[in-house]
């Protein structure tokens, strides 16, 4: 399978043929400067993210966080993980303003997953969409404490395999590529965001937030990773994300034929610096019961509790940057030049 592209006729598939592991959304948290896997206590850190799931979110976070939480925006309420990505912004070509882009629910939805606001869709793979391949794999979840992160902000050129984005029209993602897409998207700017799956077995973290996790993929989609090598031997789950930027609103305000892309991240840099975070927070067993099911999708074949959308957008955390967000602003969030915060990060 070389890519994974959701339409209404693969929710039907999906219906009539089991598959290989887990897709739910998450409705947005946070959006806030705020970044505790590579930026451990910066308050504030140096730009900003769009943040999902357990309310334990915060600058630092150590430990079990799956046992410290009390809710989660997930629609699985026993994953009180955090995922987050750098937030997307609107510059006016004309006047040179910024506006953040929000996220919207990515389509379709499945199994009772609509009212989700914002957000992203979590996946948890065992071998690729269409089998698990538990026979010859196992796959072992990741301990309380893990975290890991993909890409780089100082990134140039392409980005590593598996962080790509795509222009939306209508219920198309269009074809997948490496940087931003050249055009208006008439129905908003697709990224998608897979981790490494092959673990040290030892290190819930490494220095750059990477090393103890190995790359073993290196083309686009959901496809099957090739087997881990012997420094890095453990197989976890297949972790991606997919965010849908709601960039369609700004359209009428810029012309492709005079004006340059004028979609950029929080972060100074060009579109391959596109990256993405991860912290476990799987409430006991609970990752490790779904992996262990063989051919089944989306809920493990009812391994996890589910918990309605309605009840998952109350879960909140509380303002810790307290900086204006919202609306036309001159500056991106940390850009202001007495604001300005260095960013430790190694890819």
């Amino acid at each position: 399978m070389k890519s994974f592209k959701p339409s209404l006729a693969l929710v039907a598939i999906f219906a009539a043929y089991t598959e290989a592991g887990l897709r739910f959304p998450c409705s947005t948290l946070t959006t806030q400067r705020l970044d505790p896997a590579a930026q451990p206590g910066a308050l504030p850190s140096a730009h900003l993210h769009m943040i999902v799931g357990g309310n334990a979110f915060n600058a630092t976070m150590e430990g079990d966080v799956g046992e410290r939480a009390t809710c989660t925006t997930c629609q699985m309420s026993e994953d009180f993980s955090n995922y987050w990505v750098a937030n997307m912004y609107f510059k006016d070509p004309k006047n040179g303003t910024y506006h953040i882009v929000n996220p919207k629910p990515v389509q379709p939805l499945l199994g009772g997953s609509q009212g989700a606001q914002g957000g992203l869709t979590v996946y948890y793979t065992q071998f690729d969409l269409s089998r698990d391949n538990l026979a010859r794999q196992p796959i072992k979840a990741f301990p309380p404490g893990f975290r890991m992160t993909v890409g780089s902000p100082t990134q140039t050129g392409k980005p590593r395999a598996g962080l790509s984005y795509q222009c939306m029209s209508g219920s198309s993602r269009g074809q997948i590529v490496s940087d931003w897409p050249k055009g208006k998207c008439n129905n908003g700017i697709f990224t998608t965001h897979h981790f490494a799956p092959c673990w040290d077995g030892k290190s819930l973290d490494s220095p750059d937030h990477q090393s103890h996790m190995y790359n073993t993929v290196t083309s686009e989609g959901f496809t099957n990773a090739p087997a881990c090598p012997s420094s890095h031997p453990v197989r976890v789950p297949q972790v991606a994300f997919e965010v849908e930027w709601d960039t369609n609103k700004f359209n009428n305000l810029w012309d492709p034929a005079k004006d340059a892309n004028p979609f950029v991240w929080s972060f100074e840099g060009t579109g391959a610096g596109t990256h993405a975070d991860y912290m476990f927070g799987w409430k006991g067993d609970s990752l490790q019961r779904a992996m262990d099911k063989s051919e089944c999708f989306y809920d493990g074949c009812g391994s996890i509790k589910k918990q309605a959308m309605s009840e998952a957008n109350k879960c909140t955390v509380k303002d810790f940057v307290n900086e204006p967000i919202l609306g036309w602003q001159k500056y991106r969030a940390g850009e202001a030049p007495a604001a300005k915060v260095k960013r430790s990060f190694s890819a």
